[in-house]
């Protein structure tokens, strides 16, 4: 991006995950250019720490603790985002998980498909009321190319008859990409657009929570993987750059580029059952 696309001075961002990885590096630099920025973090602590790097730097910062395992602290935080921000202009769904064990959330669904995607769907939907006031605004998905190696089981997405944590995941992120597409769809004629991108495999904390082989897996590569500062480079080009303004619906790799994902992620029948699925498990 050119220097001029740097500026988002007047425009109001959220970043859920911004507490490390590229959803630190997305919050911080969306700030140093100008927007004044929401994070949305599960721990009140590191969320401190970096809004207050922030505002020491002369960005404008401002912390929501929420975790999004819990729907009723997506909804607490969807309804204090839209309290203080009159004007919302790009939400980056970013944050992300994986569990190699079978864990469930005070809701009592499966955590990697609840944390993921029903957690970003119910966030967006929250607060696309004040994304249409905005317009023109950005969705900006944060997917993985790990996608590509799932499809999706109607019967059994939140892996009750057979669980297994990387399938888990690659589905999570599918439904992502089906997400995006759908939502797309949904908001044509509003200004508002909606992507995803896969934004390459990053050096961050993301699996070393998990015990055993994989987090020694992920250990061992950690070396050979790309930077968080390289990694946000797609988030950032999504939210800020005047190359894709009105462009929805698309699905971008880590060197920015729009590209093909996944065949059965352009399938409108499973885009619009996922949705609708979805609506209800999130009681929407």
């Amino acid at each position: 991006m050119s220097e001029s696309e740097h500026s988002m001075s007047g425009k109001v961002c959220v970043v859920t995950g911004a507490t490390s990885g590229i959803g630190e590096v997305t919050a911080s630099r969306l700030a140093a250019d100008g927007a004044r920025t929401i994070l949305v973090a599960r721990s009140r602590d590191k969320g401190e720490r970096i809004s207050g790097a922030i505002r020491a730097k002369g960005g404008q910062a401002e912390l929501v603790v929420a975790d999004l395992a819990s729907f009723a602290d997506v909804r607490r935080a969807a309804a204090e985002i839209a309290a203080k921000c009159p004007r919302l202009d790009v939400l980056v769904n970013n944050a992300g998980a994986i569990f190699m064990e079978r864990t469930t959330t005070a809701d009592g669904l499966e955590s990697t498909f609840a944390v993921n995607h029903l957690a970003p769907f119910l966030l967006t939907n929250l607060l696309l009321d004040r994304l249409k006031e905005s317009a023109s605004s950005r969705i900006v998905n944060v997917a993985s190319r790990a996608h590509i190696r799932s499809g999706i089981d109607f019967d059994d997405l939140e892996g009750k008859k057979s669980y297994n944590g990387l399938k888990a995941y690659a589905q999570s992120k599918l439904c992502n990409v089906l997400f995006t597409y759908e939502l797309a769809r949904r908001l044509a004629g509003t200004r508002v657009t909606a992507n995803c991108l896969h934004p390459g495999v990053i050096t961050s904390g993301f699996g070393k929570n998990q015990p055993g082989f994989f987090n020694f897996a992920v250990r061992l590569v950690t070396p050979f993987l790309i930077t968080p500062e390289k990694g946000a480079r797609t988030s950032l080009y999504l939210s800020e750059s005047k190359a894709v303004e009105g462009v929805t619906g698309k699905y971008f790799d880590a060197d920015t580029r729009e590209i093909r994902s996944s065949k059965i992620s352009y399938d409108q029948a499973v885009q619009k059952r996922l949705w609708e699925i979805s609506k209800t498990m999130t009681h929407l």
